[in-house]
């Protein structure tokens, strides 16, 4: 476990500093765009290429090469699964070409119908549309790189350059922020202004993404290669990719469907759907998503061996890490929701008000960070016995409730139902993962999971208790100005933390050594 747990410090810390530079770039753009109709317009168009790169890069294809690539590499070499590598990026390059091409013709005819249809007389709602049709077809170019990008960052995690692709991120952030000092500060643009000038930072940090890890695969002896030939391989890629997909565009269409809903009901409404999934990919980025990244090909290698009993070891060890970031995580998130958002983004454009119509938003996507962080890993379980079909089910009883549930309570709460339907929708997605996982060999077991789960709820109703008597102490002796936002996060959040742990040490969590080891690696870095 030393050895993965190193690995997963590299890949937490990489995410990281990424997710912290991430953070900022969002603090810059809500104080420069606040909620106008742009900044609504850049987020919603935003959406359409990350859509795809979870499609067609970090999702689908990825589960399905991984365990392909990782097979060619162990029984032919390296040079076998470089040549392999070169069919893949060929056809999935085209694909792409092709998506930018039709979204260039989607968007075009949108944009047309609504200035035919309305001429002179748009209102800010339609003019919100419009906004978002130009800056979609801006966008565009983004998918090609970074879907890319996704793909070549697979391939180095199965050759051990975790930190590659884990810092991914930070060159698209550095260039949003670039252009964003230039726009916003240095020209005192308009948040309309800002906006244009942050479709170029994507652009170009979308570049910066694709060539990074392209130069670092040529390090490993790797050369792109445009090949349309054929073999064997192909077609168990294909088996395994197409199911994935299906699934996977379930899922995206899932999120899409969420924001087109956010798109439409205000101009408030999207970005604080969007701030609210970006505080709490946080937690999911750095650990839970890094635990899955580095325990996947490991995953794959138990279920390729048929070794059940590592296989259930690894799976159940993997869960309980999980479980152990992401509940306190989602429980200090939701005690300290209003000082975090108001600390953070209370600036510049974003109101009180925008803090006021997002905290409950945030307050509910909090409560599924660890069903988010279990889906993922339960999934990469699902990915690494080749079994690409069962979440696709899943997926579509996932998207389902979310759809009715979306419908039903959009009308009575608002932005607020579309967040307790994306709440129910992940609870669902999880248990359901779980359940007809257990079918198969190496992942009926629940190796001390009962105790975990056990030891984990004691210690963070304590963390909540401690965190929420502090965060009122703070609001009677301090104020609920800055001053005491300041307090309550910086002071509460590492009180929280020590008081946590303190807790696992006590009800004698197995993993608390590994918990702390991760914890220190990643910070050390």
């Amino acid at each position: 476990m030393a050895r993965h747990l190193q690995n997963i410090a590299v890949v937490a810390a990489s995410t990281l500093g990424s997710r912290v530079l991430g953070l900022f770039r969002d603090v810059l753009m809500m104080s420069l765009l606040g909620t106008s109709p742009a900044a609504s317009a850049f987020l919603f168009a935003f959406t359409v290429p990350n859509l795809f790169r979870r499609l067609l890069g970090e999702g689908a294809l990825t589960s399905a090469l991984v365990p392909v690539f990782s097979d060619i590499l162990n029984a032919e070499g390296k040079q076998a699964a470089f040549d392999f590598s070169g069919k893949v990026l060929t056809r999935v390059l085209i694909s792409l070409l092709w998506l930018t091409l039709a979204g260039l013709v989607i968007y075009g005819l949108v944009y047309g119908l609504f200035v035919w249809a309305l001429g002179d007389s748009l209102s800010g709602n339609e003019h919100r549309w419009l906004l978002g049709c130009i800056f979609g077809a801006l966008l565009l170019p983004y998918m090609v790189f970074v879907c890319l990008a996704a793909a070549l960052g697979a391939l180095l995690n199965v050759l051990h350059r975790f930190a590659v692709h884990a810092l991914s991120s930070v060159w698209l952030n550095i260039a949003m922020i670039g252009a964003m000092l230039i726009g916003g500060f240095a020209l005192k643009g308009t948040s309309s202004q800002v906006a244009w000038w942050l479709a170029g930072g994507v652009l170009l940090g979308g570049l910066a993404q694709f060539v990074i890890p392209m130069l670092a695969m040529k390090h490993e002896g790797w050369h792109p290669k445009w090949d349309l030939t054929k073999n064997d391989r192909l077609t168990e890629l294909r088996q395994l990719f197409l199911p994935a997909l299906a699934g996977a565009a379930i899922m995206q269409v899932n999120i899409l469907v969420s924001r087109l809903f956010g798109f439409g009901l205000s101009d408030d409404a999207l970005p604080a759907l969007y701030l609210a999934s970006r505080l709490i990919e946080l937690p999911l980025g750095v650990f839970a998503i890094a635990i899955a990244t580095v325990l996947f090909p490991n995953l794959s290698l138990h279920a390729s061996a048929g070794d059940t009993e590592r296989l259930a070891h690894s799976f159940s060890q993997g869960l309980r890490l999980i479980m152990a970031i992401t509940v306190p995580a989602a429980v200090g998130l939701a005690v300290l929701s209003g000082p975090v958002l108001r600390l953070l983004f209370e600036w510049g454009r974003f109101t009180a008000s925008d803090v006021s119509v997002t905290q409950p938003v945030l307050l509910v996507f909090s409560l599924a960070i660890p069903f988010y962080g279990a889906s993922t890993f339960i999934t990469r379980g699902y990915h690494a016995t080749k079994d690409t079909r069962t979440p696709v089910r899943v997926a579509a009883w996932s998207f389902a409730v979310n759809l009715v549930a979306s419908i039903v309570l959009i009308l009575p709460l608002g932005i607020l139902g579309l967040a307790l339907a994306n709440m129910l929708s992940a609870v669902v997605q999880t248990v359901l993962l779980r359940l007809w996982l257990r079918d198969k060999p190496g992942f009926s077991s629940h190796e001390r999971v009962g105790n975990a789960i056990t030891s984990i709820g004691i210690s963070s109703v304590v963390m909540a208790l401690v965190c929420w008597g502090g965060k009122l102490g703070v609001e009677h002796f301090i104020s609920l100005g800055k001053l005491g936002d300041v307090v309550a996060v910086l002071v509460l959040v590492p009180v929280g933390v020590c008081v946590y742990f303190l807790c696992l040490w006590v009800t004698r969590f197995d993993e608390r050594s590994d918990v702390v080891a991760l914890l220190t690696k990643t910070f050390r870095r």
